[in-house]
Order: structure tokens, then sequence, then C-alpha cells
């Protein structure tokens, strides 16, 4: 995966104390190069002696370097009062995710002198960014080394990278919908002049030449996928030539997704798969999502959307999930059962070896699932869907809990309150569809929204006034 690159950009101004803004500039980037996050940082140094911004006349300069690195987002820390017009302009002109925020004033000197006064800069910069018409995420002002400036960073770079996959976003569409599934009715056209996301489609025809070509030759990645498969899961139920065949639709599929440059696809699973080149595609479909390329079953476009957006705001550091909402837990009110037909990573199956099956559903039964329950822990479940020219997308936590036994990929979860996620998710614009990640997200895709024109947060929990709440750490500074 590339680096997110961010555009470091401390400030100062000339009426304040220059040695203390240069402390500090030194004090943040030490600070934020230590939270461990895979980041670029492009800095100023070498624009002027000092690396901060201040100086109206090297502003060209600035945006030419940020321009020419192609910065995923810009970094405004105001190490005193700041320049706010520079700023203004060099955010406008880069035109990517802004974070404003200042390390908290010391006490005045004895004699009454301030070194800094960041706190007062940052509320004009502020409205010189709103005059721009330049949006912006905000951290409370705090000391360098309070968690709430940890917190608010660490979210700003997901939902910034959120951002970032969300716009340059193609989906390598593997045929048409199923007939019988209208819930996954998409706009193409309007996700394209909206969003500006870019669907690519071929036919199952195309897939099955290339798998079966694949199938053919002998290269290295289609050992290792075959070598996978062996490894990861008991294949004791089907033959030697199944598993070729799988392995050989995924690096399929991963070629064709490489060739068309599409990060995220969205496939016609049933069932005519199955009739053309006798396998089911689930387990491609797992490791192909195990590996960063998501895959969504029935042709879900909005689905494979929703993947790619919280895939990208735990910065690609864990898989999602493609599961069904699919029925209520037999004694738990706010229990549900989260499952497809053997599609989830193989990475989170509760079994050491889970089980490489025929599919159950199917007469027939072609191979290709696998079978199992994945592990539970903290959630979050999102869908981003629409109609009607109006987009949103569902955000709520849950968490896994013990249920009984299913067939197929699955997990039970708990929920805050059942009923009102079931009002919400079947009046829409949702559908049974959700994407599930190990991870809490939700603050991230919030925060995200405000970069995306036309595409609003849905949180069920928790509520739109608790993320703003711990986004701004009140709950770190009682």
């Amino acid at each position: 995966m590339e680096k997110f690159k961010l555009g470091f950009a401390p400030t100062r101004r000339f009426v304040f104390s220059k040695e203390d803004a240069l402390k500090f500039k030194n004090l943040i980037r030490e600070k934020i190069e230590s939270f461990g996050l895979e980041i670029e940082i492009v800095d100023l140094e070498g624009i002027n002696e000092e690396g901060l911004l201040h100086e109206r006349l090297e502003e060209p300069a600035i945006i030419k370097l940020f321009k020419e690195a192609e910065v995923d987002a810009l970094f405004f820390p105001h190490c005193n009062f700041g320049t706010e017009d520079i700023v203004a302009r060099v955010a406008k002109a880069i035109g990517k995710p802004v974070l404003l925020w200042g390390p908290r004033d010391e006490a005045p000197l004895g004699d009454g002198m301030r070194l800094r006064d960041t706190q007062c800069g940052i509320f004009a910069t502020g409205k010189v960014l709103r005059r721009f018409n330049v949006k912006f995420t905000y951290i409370t002002n705090c000391t360098v080394d309070s968690p709430v400036f940890e917190r608010g960073f660490k979210n700003f770079i997901a939902a910034a990278n959120v951002v970032k996959k969300f716009n340059n976003l193609r989906i390598l569409q593997i045929s048409t919908r199923p007939s019988d599934f209208w819930s996954v009715i998409c706009n193409e056209g309007e996700l394209l002049e909206t969003f500006g996301i870019q669907i690519h489609p071929i036919t199952l025809e195309e897939l099955k030449k290339t798998t079966l070509k694949i199938e053919k030759t002998d290269s290295l990645e289609l050992d290792q996928a075959i070598g996978y498969i062996k490894e990861k899961l008991d294949w004791s139920f089907v033959s030697e030539q199944d598993v070729r065949r799988i392995a050989s639709l995924k690096v399929a599929m991963k070629q064709l997704a490489a060739d068309t440059r599409s990060t995220a696809i969205a496939i016609q699973c049933w069932s005519t798969l199955q009739d053309i080149i006798g396998i089911m595609p689930c387990l491609a479909n797992a490791i192909l999502t195990d590996e960063q390329i998501p895959v969504t079953c029935e042709t879900d476009i909005h689905g494979a959307i929703t993947s790619i957006m919280v895939q990208a705001a735990t910065l690609n550091t864990k898989p999602t999930f493609f599961a069904d909402i699919t029925v209520r837990h037999p004694e738990n009110p706010n229990g549900e059962l989260l499952f497809h037909c053997g599609n989830f990573p193989v990475s989170l199956s509760v079994e050491e070896q889970p089980k490489l099956n025929k599919h159950f559903l199917f007469e027939d039964h072609s191979p290709g699932t696998h079978e199992g329950e994945i592990k539970g822990g903290e959630m979050t479940l999102a869908r981003f869907d629409g109609d009607h020219g109006e987009y949103s997308i569902f955000l709520g936590k849950a968490k896994g809990i013990q249920g009984p036994f299913t067939r197929g990929s699955y997990v039970w979860v708990e929920v805050n309150d059942w009923p009102l996620w079931e009002e919400k998710l079947v009046k829409g614009p949702y559908i049974h569809h959700s994407v599930g990640v190990h991870a809490d997200v939700i603050p991230a895709i919030f925060e995200a929204c405000e970069y995306i024109p036309g595409l609003n947060p849905d949180p069920v929990d928790p509520t739109e006034g608790e993320i703003r709440a711990w986004l701004r750490g009140s709950d770190l500074n009682k």
C-alpha cells in the first residue's frame, strides 16, 4: 500500500516569539512521529531556514511543494498566533482535508508578556478558512502531550484516508446484478456525477476465460494461492482440481482489478458462475478481501463503496467482512446474525483451519465456500446507500456474542437497541447488506463525510452528539 502523505505546515506570526515557535514546531513533529502511523511527512524545511509558514512571498513555493508531492492532507499547527491568510490560501490551492490545531499556551511571563497566543490565532484562522470555503477539522486546544491531541490527530489521518480512497474509487463490476436482487440496484451515472465514483463492467465470460487461462499456466502467484488454500483451510471435502480452479479464480479477479485499476470488486456470485466454471467464488472473495481488495456479493456496488470506506478508516490495517443482516437472536432481544455464504476473510475465522466445502444452498453443490464462525469482539457496522439522489452512510457499533450454529460464514452480534436499528434499516435507504470491521471507525467516517459533498453520516450508536463530544475530547477533560 502506498503511504499516506501529510503536508506539514507549522505557522507563526512575526509579533510573537520566533524561538518558541521553532521549539513547538519540533515538539509537534516529534510527537506525531511517535504515534506509529505509516505516513510520510512533507515539511517546509528548505522553503526557509525556519521551516515555518509565515512569509507571504513564499506562498507560491509552498503550494508548489505540496502539489508536486501530491499530499493527501494538510496540517497547520499554530506554533504561535500564526498567519491566517497564508494558511487559508495554501489550503484553498491544495484542496485536501485540513487539520487545524495549536498547543495550549503557558501562563504569561513574570513581566506580563505572552509568548504565543496560539488559541487566539486559531480563532482567526478558522474564520478565514470559512471565508475561503475551506472545510477543516479542528482539535481542541491542548498540550502536545495531551491524549486529546493524539486522538484527534489519528482520527483526522484516518478520515483523510477515507476521503483519499473514496475520491479515487473505481469498482470492477463482474456481470449484472442477479435478477432477483432488486435491492442492490444502483445509479451508475449518479455515482459518477455526484462522487466521481467509476464503475468498470466486465462479463462473467471474460472472467471465465481469464480464470481458465491462468489455471493452465504455471506461475508463482497461482502456486502461492494454491499453497495458501491448502495451508489455511481443511480442503479434504473438495478435489485437487477444485482447489486449483478456486485459486485460479482468485488470481484472475486480482489481475482484472489491477488491469482496470480498480480497488474493489462487486461480483454476480450466484448462481451462473457455478454453471460455467463449476465453482462458487466465495473463498476467492474472502482471500482477496483479506488482501485489501474487498469483494462484495450479488453485484452490490454500494456495498463495495462501503467496504473501501471502512477499510480506509483503519488505514488499511484490518480486513472488512461483507454480511447479510439476517435474523434476530433466538434469546437476546438486541442480538442479530451477520451471515454470508462463505466469503468472510479466512484470517477472521475462529477455527484454526475452517472447512473449504461445497455450497450448501444449491442442489448440485458446487465447491468454493469456506464455512465457519468468525471472531467476535468490538465491531463497526456500516452501509453506504442512497436513492432519489440522496446518499448517506449508516454507522453503528456492535459486539460479538454467543449464538447457535448455522451454515456459511457468520457471527452473532449484540447492539444497543435493535428495534431502533431495524427501523433505520427498513425505512432506508439501506438494505440487508452491511460491512463490518473489528475496529471503531465511526468517528473517522463521520469526520470524512465533512469532506464528501452529498454524503451524510447517519449514526445510530453512538449518536451524532456523542461522536462530536468524543472528537472534542470531552470525556478526557473530565
